[in-house]
């Protein structure tokens, strides 16, 4: 990301994760991560783009396999949050949390370290927010709403059609 817009990633913060995550739900203190993305962004260019599916341990239920795509066969063999916290938390670390409905994400992560009695916390920024305060006359402010007000598009995705990149996957939606 050159020009005007990662400057203006830079004077946000000079480091950004943007993260998304997929669950078994919606409660962050009963539901479980069945995948997890971090794009970090440093001086307004993307250093990394990372994703893991993650075994939740338990049953993923068929109205989030229909609507995530992940089924209990993909995530049989997965790493456990417990597998890959250090990692998550390494690449969040000193970064500013971004994510899209971020209180969601944010309570996740928070409870999944807590199972693991692992403080965590981060700096964060939400993008539905920053979008309200933005775009109050806006219609919307969904992900949706906000990639086709500002032209976004998945460039994985145009490489591979079949990669985990769309929208409801983590790194599609990060």
């Amino acid at each position: 990301m050159a020009g005007p817009e990662g400057a203006a990633l830079t004077i946000l913060a000079p480091a950004v994760a943007f993260v998304d995550l997929e669950t078994t739900g919606t409660s962050s203190t009963g539901d479980r991560v069945t995948e997890v993305a971090i794009v970090r962004v440093a001086e307004g260019e993307v250093v990394e783009e990372w994703s893991s599916l993650v075994d939740p341990e338990r049953s993923i239920p068929p109205d989030i396999q229909i609507l995530t795509g992940i089924t209990n066969e993909m995530v049989r063999g997965a790493p456990t949050f417990a597998d890959i916290r250090h990692e998550v938390r390494s690449r969040l670390e000193g970064h500013l949390f971004v994510a899209h409905n971020a209180r969601f994400d944010y309570g996740f992560l928070k409870n999944e370290f807590a199972r693991l009695e692992m403080p965590f916390s981060a700096d964060v920024l939400c993008t539905v927010r920053l979008s309200r305060r933005l775009y109050p006359e806006a219609v919307g402010h969904g992900l949706d709403a906000l990639i086709a007000r500002h032209g976004l598009v998945d460039p994985l995705e145009a490489v591979d059609p079949a990669a985990r990149t769309g929208r409801h996957s983590a790194l599609g939606d990060a």
